[in-house]
This record gives structure tokens, sequence and C-alpha cells, in this order.
């Protein structure tokens, strides 16, 4: 048997990658960062986020 090819998704969780590490879960989209939380953090003080008290 042919391997299918998966559907390709027009909405949920699966729609929205990471472009850094390629998750699914937890992606940042505000701004157009498309970056989940994990890699956020990592990358942040780069682009210019700060953390504030």
């Amino acid at each position: 048997m042919a391997k299918q090819k998966k559907k390709e998704r027009k909405f949920g969780k699966d729609t929205v990658r990471c472009r850094r590490c390629g998750s699914c879960n937890a992606v940042i989209r505000r701004y157009g960062l498309y970056l989940c939380r994990q890699c956020f953090r990592e990358v942040a003080r780069q682009l210019g986020f700060r953390k504030y008290n």
C-alpha cells in the first residue's frame, strides 16, 4: 500500500508551528513571532523584550 499524505489543516492546534523548533503547543503568534513559549524565553532579550517587575 502507498503511504497517504496528511490532510492539510485549516484550523486547530496543528496549523501553527514554532519557527524555531517546530513544536505545535503554546505558540505565541502576537507581533508575528510564531515561537513556542520555550523558544521565546531563550530569544526574548535579543528581540528587545524586557521583563518588568
